[in-house]
């Protein structure tokens, strides 16, 4: 079930079974050659759809944009700075809190948004510990939890590409995005086949070390099908540790 395909009727009807939630996030940035600008929003949000189906979920809007400054180099990319995102979480916890939901799962698929969280959500529960003399509001929990990398999906992932995985513009997340949009599909010979590896800085020198935008990895050997299989396994992998999140204490 979409939030956002919702009446606020709908809604209140909704809380009053479950005050959890699962909002994707992703970002907005290049994926090397035949990867698409919105593979981490859109695997997110595919995952976080898949999951919602099964668990009967509510699922908010995605928030497509993330930490991404360090793709700039590449034609198309967009970033907020970590401290616009900290607000942009922030703000959507607090949105969300206001109604009653107070068990908020992110799911996310960009490695570059994982620190920023880890701030935000230290300053939600800051806000809320610091919220006057004896005040003790409703226990608001965030939990963020990346697809891509619990156990089942990770053993997947070697068994389907080894070394040739990386780190970004990875063969795992181009076949998901073609899995669930193949009409965007693009076949794209890679060289060398297995990009370099290397650390991560400023938009320049990531573009300097890494010219079409892949690190470590050989998405030429993505396929729909191998996409399908990573879909129903993160899904699968998701789903519980959303319900172990709308459990915990």
């Amino acid at each position: 079930m979409l939030l956002h395909h919702c009446t606020w009727q709908e809604v209140e009807a909704r809380l009053e079974r479950s005050t959890g939630i699962i909002v994707p996030i992703g970002s907005t940035e290049q994926h090397g050659p035949n990867g698409l600008l919105g593979t981490d929003a859109l695997c997110a949000e595919v995952v976080s759809h898949g999951v919602g189906e099964a668990v009967d979920a509510l699922v908010a809007p995605t928030i497509a944009v993330g930490m991404a400054q360090h793709h700039l180099g590449f034609a198309g990319s967009i970033t907020l700075r970590p401290s616009t995102l900290i607000a942009v979480v922030c703000d959507t916890v607090h949105s969300l809190a206001r109604h009653g939901f107070d068990r908020i799962f992110f799911v996310n698929g960009h490695g570059g948004n994982i620190a920023t969280f880890s701030a935000a959500f230290s300053e939600i529960y800051a806000g809320r510990s610091l919220h006057g003399q004896g005040f003790n509001p409703t226990a608001v929990r965030c939990r963020l939890k990346n697809w891509f990398d619990g156990p089942a999906i990770k053993s997947l992932s070697e068994e389907l590409y080894g070394e040739a995985e990386g780190s970004h513009a990875t063969p795992s997340e181009v076949s998901l995005t073609q899995y669930a949009f193949p009409e965007t599909a693009k076949h794209v010979a890679m060289s060398p086949e297995i990009a370099p590896k290397g650390p991560i800085y400023d938009a320049q020198d990531y573009r300097d070390r890494f010219p079409d935008g892949r690190i470590g990895s050989n998405p030429a050997l993505a396929s729909p099908e191998a996409g399908k299989r990573l879909f129903d396994t993160a899904v699968g992998e998701v789903a519980e540790e959303y319900l172990r999140f709308l459990k915990a204490s």
